[in-house]
């Protein structure tokens, strides 16, 4: 007997509509909007000159050398990930000569890119550590709240930016940290801060890290970006390396999406460096207890390209270069967009946009300029201000400088 759907409310009556993320909301709007001029500088994805994505051409022989390949199964991997792809990641980021490496002192594991890494680090610190509170900077990227409170960590803040300067409050910072608990969680952005741009000199690292010890603070770097920050794979590991170097505790989580650009390959890893070899066995093997119950294992085909293009010279040389380019590329949009709001004498010191680094510029624009340009200029990125440089091209430079420029005129 069928029952009248007229008898029975919905047993989702009551689900609300949820908000539009308000990183990847921004392109739901771009995508309804049918003007010609529009622009998308919301989504942190590399485009070319011609606004295209990129795939990389190391990426694309790497996949071949994987397809012809007829030893290559479909089996599952471990819960930890691919062996190869975990042992070359700890070796990107800590160096070829890291000591926590070469005493077996670091449990590596592959992750869903950079978010599922922090994901899985936060679970295993919830479940771990003693103390369950994170810091993470004031501003920071919008998912980072949300992944360690669902984690199980309580998440409170630390001064990082200065909205007069546009540029880092150092003293704020060492307040702020000075200030928290012993033993507390640290988030640090190890190079290419998103939103802001805004990172700190290797001396104020070296201030951070002296003050981190002194208070038993233990770091948990987020490294989205290395190697497209500067072009230089090394130089952007370089806050992290000073703090593996003293010998103590940190974590750190890895994504490949943005310096392999394999966004939708979902490829990264979660390392942990521990006091001892026989620690990180211990940790590594709570990892998976971690793991198992949330996705059991992670998918190989990202992996296998990271793993392919890492361990062979010839493919390692010719990505650093390709890396190097969109690192390139990104800078020159930077001098591009200066320039152009130099030449129609646009209010204000523009000066952060060429001192930021990485794929973001937090331009310093609030947000009922953000609206105007977005109602007058079909210029879409989120409403704190932050632009993806990566998102510009020559061609569109002239055309968010106007929009600028008319913003900030029109706009208080």
């Amino acid at each position: 007997m069928s029952v009248s759907g007229d008898h029975f409310n919905s047993v989702f009556a009551n689900v609300v509509q949820a908000p539009e993320d308000p990183i990847l909301g921004v392109t739901v709007a771009y995508n309804k909007d049918p003007s010609p001029d529009k622009l998308n500088l919301g989504v942190g994805a590399y485009r070319t000159e011609e606004g295209k994505p990129l795939v990389l051409n190391v990426v694309r022989k790497a996949e071949q050398l994987l397809v012809n390949d007829p030893s290559r199964v479909k089996e599952y991997l471990p819960i930890t990930g691919l062996a190869d792809f975990n042992k070359l990641s700890a070796k990107l980021i800590f160096g070829a000569d890291s000591v926590a490496i070469q005493e077996n002192r670091v449990a590596t594991v592959q992750c869903l890119s950079g978010t599922g890494s922090l994901r899985v680090g936060g679970e295993f610190l919830a479940r771990h550590y003693h103390e369950r509170t994170i810091y993470i900077p004031q501003p920071t990227w919008g998912n980072h709240p949300k992944v360690f409170t669902l984690a199980g960590l309580s998440v409170k803040t630390y001064r990082y930016y200065n909205p007069n300067t546009r540029g880092l409050d150092f003293e704020g910072l060492l307040e702020d940290l000075g200030n928290a608990p012993i033993g507390a969680i640290v988030l640090l952005h190890a190079c290419a801060h998103n939103p802001t741009g805004v990172d700190p000199t290797s001396d104020q690292w070296e201030h951070i890290r002296l003050l981190m010890r002194s208070k038993g603070l233990l770091p948990f770097f987020d490294s989205a970006y290395q190697g497209f920050a500067s072009g230089s794979l090394d130089a952007d590991a370089l806050s992290v390396r000073m703090f593996v170097a003293d010998g103590a505790e940190c974590l750190a989580a890895q994504s490949y999406a943005k310096n392999m650009g394999l966004y939708g390959e979902r490829v990264g890893a979660l390392s942990i460096v521990c006091k001892t070899a026989e620690e990180a066995t211990r940790v590594e093997s709570q990892l998976k207890l971690v793991i198992r119950p949330m996705y059991s294992n992670p998918p190989i085909h990202g992996a296998s390209i990271v793993a392919t293009v890492l361990k062979d010279r010839d493919m390692y040389d010719e990505w650093t270069v390709e890396l190097k380019a969109m690192a390139d590329r990104i800078i020159s949009m930077r001098k591009q967009l200066f320039d152009a709001l130099q030449a129609r004498g646009t209010p204000g010191d523009w000066s952060h946009i060429l001192k930021q680094i990485g794929m973001f510029t937090f331009t310093g624009l609030n947000a009922d300029q953000v609206a105007y340009m977005r109602k007058e200029y079909h210029i879409y990125m989120t409403s704190d201000g932050r632009i993806s440089m990566a998102g510009l091209s020559s061609r569109t430079v002239p055309h968010l400088a106007d929009a600028i420029h008319a913003a900030i005129s029109n706009v208080a």
